[in-house]
């Protein structure tokens, strides 16, 4: 079930907006829509093949992204992208359900292109999906990832996620062989 409408009405106020990365430059934030597709399309292209191996979704698939929109316009995922130039830098999202005994937890996940790392996008983001979370109430952020993502791993350490489990041979990467998933947690 979506986020109530109130609490909708708050996180659309919050965009857009901009944000200074560490390199100086401007972000504009905002909440994908329907307009975003050919964007999110073009950043999937971006991205390393090491990054879309492990995605829940294959976002280099139209068929894909058009259904992340529907999901989207449910509120039952919240996704901030981060523009600059008119070019799709980053995104972050927000999973949760309002209506199961895991309604105090929210996923998150970050993705950010090549050009945008190391820039502070990932933070910023990261910063972003914290705030839309206590505007929806939740009480703790979960991050999956495998234990072969070690870059991802040293983000969420320093976002101040802990481990909580690792799940042995869990996920199936396209390339077809299982890997081990990590779960770590951040209370708000």
């Amino acid at each position: 079930m979506p986020a109530t409408r109130d609490k909708m009405a708050l996180v659309q106020d919050r965009y857009p907006r901009n944000a200074l990365m560490r390199n100086g430059h401007h972000a504009e934030l905002r909440l994908m829509t329907s307009d975003d597709r050919d964007a999110i399309l073009q950043f999937a292209q971006t991205l390393p093949e090491d990054d879309l191996l492990f995605l829940r979704w294959d976002i280099t698939q139209p068929h894909i992204v058009d259904e992340w929109i529907r999901e989207q316009e449910t509120g039952r995922i919240l996704t901030v992208l981060a523009f600059a130039d008119g070019q799709l830098l980053g995104e972050g999202d927000l999973y949760h359900n309002e209506t199961n005994w895991t309604r105090h937890l929210g996923e998150i996940r970050l993705l950010l292109s090549p050009a945008a790392r190391g820039s502070g996008l990932g933070r910023i983001l990261a910063d972003e999906i914290y705030e839309l979370a206590g505007v929806l109430d939740l009480k703790m952020l979960t991050a999956q990832m495998t234990l072969d993502q070690h870059a991802a791993q040293a983000i969420f350490r320093r976002l101040g996620f802990q481990r909580e489990a690792v799940l042995f041979d869990y996920v199936v990467a396209k390339d077809g062989e299982p890997r081990d998933l990590l779960i770590a947690t951040r209370r708000l």
